[in-house]
């Protein structure tokens, strides 16, 4: 079920030359240890002035947008949840709006799926990805993330937290990187 979805999306979004990548438990999937994830997270290098477009996208895609005004919603939060309603899987569409993001999308990763190729986070993205979101399933993800990849740019995955750090509200996302990183090594 997933398989399809996700080459579908591939497809679909490399047709309508869309900049994106999977990235949360399906990208995990990928770099780390398999587990349940009941979902698609689509990060988009769009921004939310270009909700038409994808909602336009969802439409050939026979997903059905779950917010009575999706527009409205994209505005204000920045996400497009839809459903499969075959399936039954969410996909939800993150529109992007920061550089770190457009950035993540072009370091992304192909792979092969259902013979289509699909962008997925690089694995140094999914690990921010995951820190910053904190819950304690992610900080799990980002453990098996880098047991599973020794090669991963540990240096860019500092750099990119500290920045963040800087500019949050006081949550030390590279000391959490740095507890979870001793406890792997």
């Amino acid at each position: 079920m997933f398989e399809e979805i996700l080459a579908k999306l591939g497809k679909s979004l490399r047709d309508h030359r869309v900049p994106y990548m999977i990235i949360g438990g399906q990208a995990v999937l990928i770099y780390g240890e398999p587990r349940l994830t009941r979902d698609i997270d689509v990060t988009l290098g769009l921004e939310p002035s270009r909700a038409h477009e994808v909602l336009s996208l969802v439409r050939e895609l026979s997903l059905r947008p779950l917010p009575e005004n999706p527009s409205a919603f994209v505005q204000e939060t920045m996400v497009l949840p839809t459903l499969d309603d075959i399936t039954g899987i969410r996909v939800d569409f993150i529109f992007s709006f920061t550089p770190y993001e457009r950035e993540a999308i072009g370091r992304g990763r192909i792979v092969k799926i259902g013979g289509q190729e699909v962008c997925f986070a690089s694995p140094e993205d999914l690990v921010i990805h995951k820190v910053f979101a904190g819950r304690p399933r992610d900080l799990e993800d980002v453990r098996s993330i880098l047991l599973k990849n020794r090669n991963i740019d540990i240096g860019h995955i500092r750099a990119c937290l500290k920045d963040f750090g800087s500019a949050s509200d006081g949550r030390n996302f590279l000391n959490t990187f740095e507890t979870i990183l001793k406890e792997v090594l």
